[in-house]
């Protein structure tokens, strides 16, 4: 019992260290060849985005609205991705080997 008490200590720690380095761990999307571009942490807060003057055009206002939309999906896609690399090994394969109770 000791050692699974220890064990389930241990995980905790992984997952809040994993947190941790999502939440300071930038990545980043783009549209529109770069025209526009979003930084995003792996936690999927927004921290940036950029947008290249030769998006910027008075008389179409909804092509630049689109480019930030995709540059956002983008990102939070990259966010998604890092974050199921990183605590992919924490949510699964690595639970407690405890017969007759599945987990």
């Amino acid at each position: 019992m000791a050692q699974l008490l220890q064990q389930a200590q241990q995980m905790q720690q992984d997952l809040a260290a994993a947190q941790q380095e999502l939440a300071v761990t930038e990545v980043t999307g783009s549209a529109g060849g770069e025209l526009v571009t979003a930084t995003m942490t792996g936690t999927g807060e927004l921290t940036a985005l950029t947008i290249a003057p030769a998006a910027v055009d008075p008389d179409d206002i909804e092509t630049l609205q689109d480019l930030v939309v995709a540059a956002v999906r983008d990102a939070k896609r990259a966010a998604d991705d890092l974050t199921a690399e990183r605590m992919g090994p924490l949510a699964g394969g690595g639970g407690f080997d405890l017969p007759g109770l599945g987990l």
